[in-house]
């Protein structure tokens, strides 16, 4: 009886850290994919600050990476 409480307890967190990378890495996908949608209109509305606007979106992108990699990387270590 303890043994299937614990494999079942067991289960559960696996089932739990799988579930919290996959929302970790939908939400990063949808962060980014905002950040790409916003700068596209920035640059669309004022052509001439593209450099600046793109190498914001590229950092802003990378730190949102950095975030969502160190939540599954997280969620890995739980398991």
């Amino acid at each position: 009886m303890m043994i299937s409480l614990l494999l079942a307890a067991e289960g559960l967190g696996a089932l739990g850290c799988s579930l919290g990378a996959g929302i970790a890495t939908i939400g990063a996908a949808v962060g980014i994919g905002r950040i790409g949608s916003s700068a596209m209109d920035a640059i669309a509305r004022q052509p001439e600050a593209t450099s600046k606007i793109q190498t914001n979106m590229i950092l802003t992108s990378a730190f949102i990476e950095g975030v969502a990699l160190f939540a599954v990387v997280a969620c890995a270590f739980l398991i």
